[in-house]
C-alpha cells in the first residue's frame, strides 16, 4: 500500500556523521513528490528538535505567514522565530542532509538521531529529548488525548 507524497510516518535510528549529516529514510525520500526537487525546509521545532518540511509544504507556511500582519509584534516575533532558523537542504546521492551546527546544538544532538515522520514533516530527535518532552506528555490530562481523538475517525 503506497503512502500519500509528502506524508511521513515512522520512526527510524541514524547517525549524524563528523560534517552533521544525517541520512533521511528511503521511505521518506520516497514519498516525496517530484515537485519539491529533491529538497526539503529544515528549522527549530517548537519542541528541542529539528523540523523537516518539503519544499512545497514549506512554500505553504511560508504563504500563510505572509497573511500575519507585521504590524502586530506578537505576529513579528512569531514569524522571527519560524523563519530564522530555516534553511533548504537537497538531499546528495546517499540520502543525507546537512543540519546546522546552530540546529544541533538546539536539539541537543551528537551523534545518534531519532528521524519520527509526523504526517507533513519529519523530526529529528535526541533520544533523551524526546524521551524527556514523552514523559511530560504522559503527565498531561488524559481527556486531552480524548477530545483529540473524537476529532479524527480511528
Amino acid at each position: 500500500m503506497a503512502i500519500n507524497q509528502d506524508t511521513f510516518t515512522g520512526e527510524y535510528s541514524y547517525t549524524i556523521d563528523a560534517k552533521g549529516r544525517v541520512n533521511i529514510p528511503a521511505k521518506f525520500r520516497q514519498s516525496l513528490a517530484p515537485e519539491n526537487n529533491n529538497t526539503f525546509v529544515i528549522t527549530r521545532g517548537m519542541d528541542p528538535c529539528i523540523w523537516v518540511y518539503p519544499l512545497t509544504v514549506w512554500q505553504f507556511i511560508e504563504d500563510n505567514l505572509k497573511e500575519l500582519s507585521a504590524v502586530s509584534s506578537i505576529n513579528r516575533s512569531f514569524i522571527r522565530a519560524t523563519a530564522r532558523y530555516a534553511s533548504p537542504v537537497k538531499y546528495d546521492k546517499q540520502g543525507r542532509i546537512i543540519l546546522s551546527s546552530q540546529l544541533l546544538d538546539y536539539a541537543k544532538l551528537d551523534k545518534d538521531a531519532l528521524i519520527i515522520g509526523m504526517i507533513n514533516k519529519i523530526e529529528i530527535w535526541s533520544a533523551d529529548e524526546l524521551e524527556k518532552i514523552e514523559k511530560q506528555t504522559t503527565e498531561m490530562d488524559s481527556s486531552a488525548y480524548d477530545e483529540l481523538s473524537d476529532k479524527i475517525i480511528l
